[in-house]
């Protein structure tokens, strides 16, 4: 995604996790958003103008703006957070916006989870 950075600090690939051993699971390998029945934890680095990317995850977000400000279009409805705001986010289509002439550091905590199934019974999995 064209500017903007991102470093895994661990993964999971179990739930519950498993605690055995000794391997550096922030190493894993690969491009990934969500790692099914896991967890990612990862700090991105969101700069001005940062590559359009809307898209749904199979997990519940947890985020916390570290530094600097940040837009994020949620469903269509656009959310501002700066730094020390939270945001949980589960399933809905959204994007990240930074307007600002700053780089934004939000770090995230995913967890697997269900895909979004509507009151109709539509299901909506991960997308984009």
């Amino acid at each position: 995604r064209g500017n903007a950075n991102v470093c895994n600090i661990w993964t999971t690939d179990t739930t519950p996790a498993n605690n055995d051993g000794d391997e550096d699971k922030g190493m894993r390998p690969g491009v990934f958003t969500m790692i099914n029945d896991g967890s990612v934890f990862r700090i991105l680095d969101f700069h001005p103008g940062v590559e359009k990317r809307s898209h749904r995850t199979d997990s519940i977000d947890y985020a916390v703006v570290i530094k600097g400000e940040i837009d994020m279009d949620i469903d269509g409805v656009n959310v501002h957070l700066k730094a020390g705001d939270v945001l949980v986010q589960r399933g809905t289509i959204h994007n990240w916006i930074n307007k600002g002439t700053e780089p934004c550091i939000i770090s995230f905590a995913l967890l697997d989870a269900k895909s979004v199934t509507t009151e109709s019974g539509k299901v909506l999995p991960a997308a984009g």
